[in-house]
């Protein structure tokens, strides 16, 4: 199979950085939590919460649900925005009880299109926090992309800026096998570039994709 542009700028940046192992978690509730606490937030910021959650014996659908949303919210304040981070993982939790009986199995045991459409009708549930537990969760083939994927893209001349999340999301789906490991890996490595050299103001000379940059800057 011939490798396409998205499929070549994959392995420049997979050979480039090294397999990213993305999303950390030890179950699929800390998984889940941790794409709706890192809204708006960086992931150090999240690992900070997880911990106190942790420390607090709090780290699961009942014992969070069990919870005053005051108190929860205290956990998760180093994410900021934490009395409605609150708000959102326990709607989250009452969704999975209500629709599922508390089971991830029974969540994820439907078309992954189907438990899209679910998760977005969750109150704080956006398309990218969705995609991330559907892809990291669910090990579903839906393809995460987020203001990173937008900005080194748009600068690759492939996607223009002002595309939106949906329109750029098909963009992959359409251009990308349907693999679990490559839609994974690809994500976690479009972060990766775009923390460490993508930026507003880009390290273009450090960049492995600037043979490929119509903007690269010396």
């Amino acid at each position: 199979m011939p490798v396409n542009l998205l499929q070549e700028i994959f392995y420049r940046l997979l050979a480039n950085y090294g397999p990213r192992n993305w999303w950390p978690g030890e179950t699929t509730f800390e998984i889940c939590a941790g794409a709706i606490l890192t809204q708006n937030t960086n992931w150090n910021n999240v690992e900070k919460a997880i911990a106190n959650l942790k420390k607090a014996d709090a780290l699961s659908l009942d014992k969070i649900a069990s919870l005053k949303k005051d108190e929860l919210a205290e956990l998760i304040r180093p994410t900021g925005y934490y009395n409605l981070k609150a708000s959102r993982l326990q709607e989250f939790i009452f969704f999975l009880k209500q629709e599922h009986q508390g089971s991830f199995e029974r969540l994820f045991s439907h078309p992954w299109q189907q438990t899209r459409v679910e998760l977005l009708n969750i109150k704080g549930i956006g398309p990218e926090t969705a995609d991330s537990i559907l892809l990291y969760a669910g090990n579903k083939p839906s393809f995460v992309v987020d203001s990173y994927t937008r900005r080194i893209y748009s600068r690759l001349g492939i996607v223009t800026e002002g595309i939106s999340y949906d329109e750029l999301r098909k963009y992959f789906m359409d251009h990308l096998p349907h693999e679990l490991y490559l839609f994974n890996e690809y994500h976690a490595l479009i972060v990766e570039l775009g923390k460490q050299v993508c930026r507003k103001s880009p390290k273009c000379s450090h960049c492995c994709l600037s043979a490929l940059c119509p903007v690269y800057i010396s």
